[in-house]
């Protein structure tokens, strides 16, 4: 993860991966009986914070909180960006627009010029005024080899001060689809405090002691928990007439999907981000419990499920044998068997049910795939895949044998029977898949590296636009280390090329964006470099004994995301913390 040389679009494995499992991390203790006075001083213990104040939340860290950097995103203290730092917009997913945030609005004012005009009497938590410096400081940051959102220096030439609250942005050209997802994700961080760090403190520095623009600082951390507290002088609320409900925020780290489920049920947390099983019967019992759907699949969805074949191995350097591959996956069996229908099946095109919009539905009937083991026996033997010994697996073409290998996290439940379901249904089609468990660190080695057969892959989550998937399928060219994109290595120019060309089309401009779309889905339908599974859950489990008016599909609640992972507080998350009311009341 350190390596982040080209890298288009970092979204970040440790925080995303939270969407798939729970992790691991020290035992937590839950909270012990609370006083129910209206406040505590700073640097209370944790463990008497006013319980009607406190939001207990789980499911993002997984343990000891590393660092409060918010360069780091993938790893850095649950809230550092969004309730600590913040960004100058958030996006809207149901209205599919950005929303101001430290920025008043923005504009493209010429073909490569964009301006920001940013809110007035912002404030960083140690008194000190937030200006365009601040913001231009940040940006520049990214000439920095090492950081993150150095690639945007590829195609930005300068960032200007115009005034304390005008920033402009001149672009060598403008990659319309990346800035304005740069806009509502890179943090913006205090010119005053950070300008002598030196780059490897930038990106590796703990920041102990963090000064941000947001609604909350942090009071306290432990070896299992984080703890914040609101701001009261925040500008949000006059600004944006919002102001988050809990005065304190615990984010714990949980070491299993069974301790969070013990802890909520108990009444010891509000939400849990982790995927908990048997979810429907928790939602219908009497519980107190509560999740987006009432019913299956109970939660939005939040990224899609990737079955990544290695291709540069034999047979995954072939497309035909791929494509047998995605027709030997029974999703059906593990939507229903592992998940208990709490995911929902992908479509051939991988993209998320909100980009519906841009799936081209003649490309998916043409040329899209099923769970099909007899078209994937005809598949593999008209490509030259056989079983010449008997032993009910087809070899190569040269006779050799064909033994693979899925690997995904030890430790991800899901994943991990998951991964013994996509065994089982490939056998059917004579195919030899061996489901294997490294460790997380091992397994994001070996996957960097290119030392695997199969892995299931998420990282991708929703976004403003399908850019961001077709970019992680198809980015070139490919490195010796694939951190973030293209773990499949699969190389093909004109996909790159059109991926180039979708980022040129202004994100308001929908029918240029379904034409290049509708080829990039031709060519992943025709070569299948990455296989669709399913849909993750934007998992969000909520007692209602504390806090009420969590997000729900129904009625008259909030539309958005009940979620503290890390880069969703800017989609809805923190909008869902200034909605929340108490319980009591």
């Amino acid at each position: 993860m350190r390596n982040r040389a080209r890298i288009m679009i970092p979204l970040v494995a440790a925080g995303l991966l939270a969407a798939a499992c729970s992790g691991g991390g020290a035992t937590p203790t839950p909270p012990a009986s609370q006083s129910q006075s209206q406040g505590a001083p700073a640097g209370a213990n944790p463990d008497q914070l006013p319980r009607n104040e406190t939001l207990y939340t789980t499911g993002t860290q997984w343990g000891p909180p590393p660092n409060f950097n918010p360069i780091r995103e993938w790893d850095s203290a649950v809230g550092t960006k969004g309730l600590v730092y913040e960004t100058l917009f958030h996006y809207d997913p149901n209205a599919a627009k950005l929303n101001g945030w430290l920025a008043e609005s923005g504009s493209w004012t010429g073909d490569t010029t964009y301006e920001v005009k940013l809110r007035q009497g912002v404030k960083w938590s140690d008194g000190r005024p937030f200006t365009a410096k601040d913001v231009v400081f940040s940006f520049e940051l990214g000439k920095m080899e090492t950081i993150p959102y150095h690639h945007l220096w590829d195609w930005l030439k300068a960032v200007e001060a115009a005034d304390d609250q005008t920033v402009t942005f001149t672009f060598a050209k403008a990659n319309y689809q990346q800035w304005d997802f740069n806009l509502y994700t890179r943090s913006i961080v205090p010119e005053h405090i950070w300008k002598d760090r030196p780059e490897k403190e930038v990106l590796d520095g703990i920041n102990e002691n963090p000064v941000g623009t947001g609604a909350y600082t942090f009071l306290s951390k432990d070896q299992d928990r984080v703890v914040l507290q609101r701001r009261d002088d925040w500008w949000g609320k006059t600004a944006l007439n919002m102001e988050p409900k809990p005065r304190y925020i615990v984010d714990i780290a949980t070491p299993s999907n069974e301790v969070a489920m013990g802890m909520l049920l108990q009444k010891g947390l509000d939400l849990s981000n982790n995927f908990l099983p048997g979810v429907a019967n928790l939602v219908k019992g009497n519980f107190g419990l509560t999740t987006f759907y009432n019913e299956p699949p109970f939660m939005l969805s939040a990224n899609t499920a990737w079955l990544v074949p290695n291709t540069t191995k034999k047979p995954m350097d072939d497309p035909a044998f791929r494509k047998a591959l995605a027709s030997s996956v029974d999703v059906k069996k593990i939507v229903e068997g592992v998940y208990g229908n709490l995911v929902k099946a992908a479509s051939p095109t991988g993209l998320l049910p909100q980009w519906d919009a841009y799936v081209d539905q003649g490309v998916v009937s043409s040329s899209g795939f099923a769970f099909d083991p007899a078209k994937a026996k005809k598949l593999l033997a008209d490509a030259g895949y056989k079983d010449g010994d008997g032993d009910g697996y087809v070899e190569n073409k040269d006779g050799s044998k064909i033994g693979l290998t899925l690997i995904v996290p030890s430790g991800w439940t899901d994943w991990m029977e998951s991964a013994r379901s996509i065994s089982a249904s490939a056998k059917a089609a004579g195919i030899q898949i061996t489901p294997e468990f490294p460790d997380f660190n091992a397994l994001v080695e070996q996957r960097a590296k290119g030392d695997f057969d199969l892995l299931i892959n998420n990282e991708r989550q929703l976004s403003n636009s399908p850019y961001t998937y077709y970019e992680y399928m198809f980015q070139l060219p490919v490195q010796k280390q694939q951190n973030t994109v293209n773990f499949a290595r699969y190389q093909n120019e004109q996909a790159w090329a059109l991926v180039q060309d979708l980022d040129q089309i202004k994100t308001d401009d929908a029918e240029g964006m379904k034409k290049v779309i509708s080829q990039l889905q031709q060519i992943h339908l025709d070569d299948m470099p990455v296989i669709p599974l399913w849909y993750n859950g934007l998992w969000a489990q909520s007692s209602t004994s504390v806090w009420k008016n969590w997000p729900a599909a129904a009625g008259g609640a909030p539309k958005t995301g009940a979620v503290m992972w890390r880069n969703w507080l800017e989609l809805g998350g923190f909008e869902t913390l200034t909605q929340l009311q108490p319980a009591a009341s």
